[in-house]
């Protein structure tokens, strides 16, 4: 089924991730970890002329090797009598085994048939395969809709709005607040962004804030799906956080 084509939107399940380096300063890091990590982004090193401790604030947060999830966002479309509305919440803590367990649990009692879908932006490349990989690391069963091992493309109930704006340019990548800006979607004010999530946490030590722009983020990547879809957007009163 084309993405653009699903009737049901209660099918959906939209979610973003906030992720984080296992630590934040280089010097805390296991010296096998460090190694390992200077191994993989060795390349990188040498074409930017940067140390390995010096891609760790910018790559440590973003590799699902050395990274964790401290927040998951989700929204769920319903419709009631005088419309489409949005429930957003989001699961987040210091424990990542709590945060996935949770999360997994949600999938398995909810959304564990072909007929349901995930949906983010740059979700194929970023928010999927992150939450699979530290499931596995973790030791939590994969849900269904995310051991995507064998399927076809079109087996697969993922949706990705970045894929959808590309259509079909392999080579583009275009953040959401670009998009919703260009696409007219009214979106908060934010006072942090993804650059800051891992200063906020381990500095500030304020994971609430980052659970709030992590919902926020829900709220952008379902709208910009109505509106890539050829659907209205839903009013701002009708998108309750719980």
């Amino acid at each position: 089924m084309r993405p653009d084509s699903i009737r049901d939107l209660s099918k959906l399940l939209f979610i973003d991730i906030e992720t984080v380096p296992q630590t934040y300063r280089w010097a805390d890091l296991d010296p096998r970890e460090a190694k390992l990590f200077a191994d993989k982004t060795r390349y990188e090193q040498e074409r930017n002329a940067r140390t390995a401790e010096q891609l760790w604030g910018e790559k440590g947060g973003i590799l699902a090797e050395f990274g964790k999830i401290i927040c998951i966002g989700i929204g769920s479309l319903h419709m009631e009598t005088d419309g489409l509305h949005l429930r957003v919440t989001s699961y987040h803590g210091d424990n990542e085994y709590d945060t996935l367990t949770r999360f997994a649990d949600l999938l398995g009692r909810h959304y564990g048939t072909d007929e349901h879908w995930l949906c983010a932006h740059n979700g194929k490349e970023f928010d999927f395969p992150w939450i699979a990989r530290r499931c596995v690391v973790n030791r939590i069963t994969l849900p269904r809709i995310l051991d995507i091992g064998g399927l076809k493309p079109w087996e697969v109930g993922h949706v990705d709005t970045m894929n959808l704006w590309s259509f079909g340019d392999r080579k583009n990548f275009t953040s959401l607040a670009l998009l919703t800006h260009i696409l007219g979607i009214p979106t908060p004010k934010d006072d942090i962004t993804g650059a800051d999530v891992a200063r906020v946490y381990y500095e500030e030590k304020d994971l609430e804030r980052i659970a709030a722009y992590c919902r926020k983020d829900v709220v952008a990547t379902a709208q910009l799906y109505l509106r890539l879809t050829g659907r209205e957007l839903i009013a701002e009163d009708r998108v309750r956080t719980v």
